[in-house]
């Protein structure tokens, strides 16, 4: 694993529709440490930043989606209209996932994808950020909060719906995911199914995981968020993930609710984004 530079963004800007302001989102591919092009969006959100005051007096909103997602997906806009209310928002799609180049390693290399976002965000301007994870990206904020101290590092780490071990097969959407990944037939249908294509080889070395991710963090805020009827990963993983911090990271467990960004509603992201607010405030 790589902890150098995250890269470089591309020259060419391309501004699509605007969301959730008059101010219309960039669009650009960033280029990570190791060389994979990530296809990514910078939201501005309500405030338009060629005005008084400038980006560095607000907080940028760093997306990390769940496996099989990508920065155009609707859910994962659901969640940038949401968090655009209180900053900035930066999405890209991971490695292997939609436009970016690459392939999948599944939460390991990603890391790096997650690094060149956020070393994108501050040369914008921001000197407050947090990254927002959900699933697979769960585990990749905090991993890239353990490892990264640098300047793609964070000033807050929201995890939501995370696994906190790795090879866990104890559920039946679990068990169909391990297929995905680890057979040909199951690749094929990453790839021509879900427009995500995925790494062949095996981890090697094994890659840090979350639950030895979490006692890295600290000082660093730290939110685990996680519903009490997921059906990937069940309520041990959250606790686990909460009981590594050693009481530096606040728990939420979700009554009803799912597993990831389709079950995150809009109060509960919105709650999330006011956590944040607050956090980087303090630490500001």
């Amino acid at each position: 694993m790589s902890n150098g530079s995250a890269g470089r963004a591309a020259r060419s800007l391309v501004r699509p529709d605007g969301e959730t302001s008059g101010t219309a989102p960039l669009r650009t591919f960033l280029h990570t440490a190791d060389g994979i092009s990530i296809d990514s969006v910078y939201d501005p959100g309500p405030v338009v930043y060629d005005t008084s005051p400038s980006p560095a007096d607000h907080p940028v909103f760093v997306v990390a989606h769940g496996f099989t997602g990508d920065v155009d997906r609707p859910h994962v806009r659901r969640v940038v209209r949401v968090l655009a209310r209180y900053g900035a928002v930066v999405t890209f799609s991971f490695r292997g996932h939609g436009a970016s180049g690459g392939r999948s390693t599944v939460g390991d290399r990603e890391v790096l994808d997650l690094a060149a976002a956020v070393g994108w965000a501050r040369s914008l301007g921001h000197t407050r950020v947090a990254t927002v994870g959900f699933s697979m990206g769960g585990s990749v904020v905090l991993r890239h909060a353990a490892l990264h101290r640098d300047a793609e590092g964070t000033d807050a780490v929201i995890s939501v719906s995370a696994p906190a071990r790795w090879y866990y097969r104890g559920t039946a959407p679990m068990r169909r995911l391990h297929w995905l990944v680890t057979r040909p037939a199951g690749r094929l249908v990453g790839r021509y199914g879900f427009r995500t294509r995925i790494h062949h080889r095996d981890w090697d070395p094994v890659p840090l995981s979350p639950v030895e991710a979490v006692p890295r963090i600290a000082p660093t805020p730290l939110l685990v968020v996680h519903g009490d009827q997921d059906g990937y990963f069940p309520v041990d993983h959250p606790r686990m993930l909460a009981e590594a911090a050693a009481g530096h990271a606040e728990l939420w467990l979700e009554p009803g609710m799912g597993h990831a960004e389709h079950a995150a509603a809009d109060p509960l992201l919105t709650r999330i984004a006011e956590w944040t607010a607050a956090r980087l405030r303090e630490s500001g």
